[in-house]
């Protein structure tokens, strides 16, 4: 399946860190682009581990959203690839020299798109 990464407009400022540009040039289009795919994931994750998350109110939830991708490192580090296997050449090469600031980033933009994307799960 061909995939054309979404392009977001106006998020580019001059006075941003190198690593603010790559979040908004590159991680935030293939984050979107991977949208339904990291919420068949979620689900996934939440049918293996037996979570019943349709008992649970939205505050709970979102705290449980908040609980997996802190605390389980495989589901993250899952997360992670799903979004690096997206990257050209040169992106993988700015990603591998920032990598701990820009796993924060993308792990933090998915959780807040799980968290906003509930009435989907």
């Amino acid at each position: 399946m061909s995939r054309t990464r979404p392009v977001l407009e106006n998020l580019i400022t001059d006075n941003m860190s190198e690593a603010e540009v790559f979040q908004n040039k590159t991680l935030r289009p293939i984050i979107k682009m991977q949208h339904n795919l990291l919420i068949v994931f979620f689900k996934s994750y939440l049918k293996k581990r037996k979570i019943d998350f349709s008992v649970l109110t939205a505050q709970k939830k979102r705290s449980r959203v908040k609980a997996i991708f802190t605390k389980d490192i495989n589901f993250k580090n899952l997360n992670l690839g799903l979004i690096i296997g997206d990257f050209s050449i040169e992106e993988y090469a700015f990603y591998d020299g920032n990598s701990s600031e820009l796993n924060r980033r993308i792990l933090q933009i998915i959780a807040q798109r799980i968290q906003d994307s509930l009435d989907e799960i």
